[in-house]
């Protein structure tokens, strides 16, 4: 998929879910707790990623950006006689 593609895409999808919003008030409780749920779900995918990718850049990085090597694995091979 071209990157204007992409952009279209995301807009599209932008604009329904402003459309959903702007009829929210006026919908039935089914549908609103629907949303929320959806929202939620959402949200909570996002939050994972975005601790998954943390921990990720943690173990491989200390905190001053310098890689620690402490924690790469060594491999280990037999002693040649």
């Amino acid at each position: 998929m071209s990157s204007g593609g992409f952009l279209k895409e995301m807009q599209t999808i932008g604009e329904k879910f402003l459309l959903k919003l702007q009829r929210l008030p006026k919908a039935d409780p089914v549908e609103i707790v629907s949303f929320c749920v959806v929202v939620l779900f959402i949200v909570t995918v996002l939050l994972l990623m975005i601790i998954a990718c943390s921990c990720c850049c943690y173990s491989c990085c200390s905190c001053d950006g310098r890689p620690d090597h402490r924690r790469r694995k060594i491999q280990v091979r037999p002693i040649a006689h």
